[in-house]
């Protein structure tokens, strides 16, 4: 498989984060372009298949805004006002357009991670 996926994860109730909005832009040039906005499925996954693929899924720096806050308070986590983490932001670059690019964020209220998975 090709494209460019992310996984979501509520490391704090140990459960896929569904109903997460996350925003995928292009950078260039100092440029910010929206490509497209989407949310996770139940599985904490995003429906449809990759979030880029085919012509789409170009060599280029990339964003995925993962819209912390509002999933966290939606779910219940009691958040001091402002949160520790609202939006956040992983910046990150596709080389090699004949490989898969997935980007999982473990989430709790005061934390998270991510890597590059498989």
């Amino acid at each position: 498989m090709t494209g460019l996926t992310t996984h979501v994860l509520d490391t704090a109730r140990g459960v896929p984060a569904q109903g997460l909005k996350i925003d995928l832009y292009r950078l260039s040039g100092g440029e910010r372009e929206k490509v497209k906005s989407v949310d996770t499925n139940a599985d904490g996954r995003v429906d449809g298949g990759p979030i880029l693929a085919n012509d789409a899924f170009q060599t280029g720096e990339y964003e995925l805004v993962f819209h912390a806050g509002d999933y966290l308070r939606m779910t219940g986590h009691s958040l001091p006002e402002p949160p520790f983490l609202d939006v956040i932001p992983i910046r990150f670059g596709i080389a090699d357009t004949t490989a898969h690019y997935h980007v999982p964020l473990l989430l709790s209220p005061f934390g998270y991670s991510t890597y590059r998975g498989s």
